[in-house]
């Protein structure tokens, strides 16, 4: 699956990265929780998140995140989306909740970073 993919299966809006929407992606994290993410999060992943501030964009540079997913309508701020077009981060923002984007994207075969804690695959 692609970025573009995941776009039109969660209706999403791209606000960064445009360009970027060929990349493969086949795992997801989903947290608000940047320590969380950082503990659990995989390289390549994509990151979907209600948070908006730039530490979410920090955060997925330093795991090599393939993207971040705003949930719920949220709009990133300026500071975000100008530090996500300096490292080539896509950001997407989709309205629906962070359960309902969980389950659409597990449905047509994205699989979570790990199954559960202690049991990472």
């Amino acid at each position: 699956m692609t970025l573009k993919d995941v776009k039109e299966i969660l209706e999403a809006d791209v606000l960064v990265g445009n360009d970027q929407l060929d990349k493969p992606v086949k795992t997801a994290f989903a947290a608000d929780l940047m320590s969380d993410v950082l503990a659990f999060a995989k390289p390549e992943a994509m990151l979907l998140t209600g948070l908006t501030n730039p530490q979410v964009v920090r955060t997925a540079d330093i795991l090599d995140i393939t993207a971040i997913i705003m949930v719920r309508g949220k709009k990133p701020t300026e500071e975000t989306v100008k530090l996500a077009e300096e490292l080539k981060i896509p950001i997407l923002s989709t309205k629906y909740i962070l359960f309902e984007t969980s389950g659409r994207l597990h449905a047509r075969g994205i699989k979570g970073c790990i199954e559960k804690v202690g049991g990472e695959t």
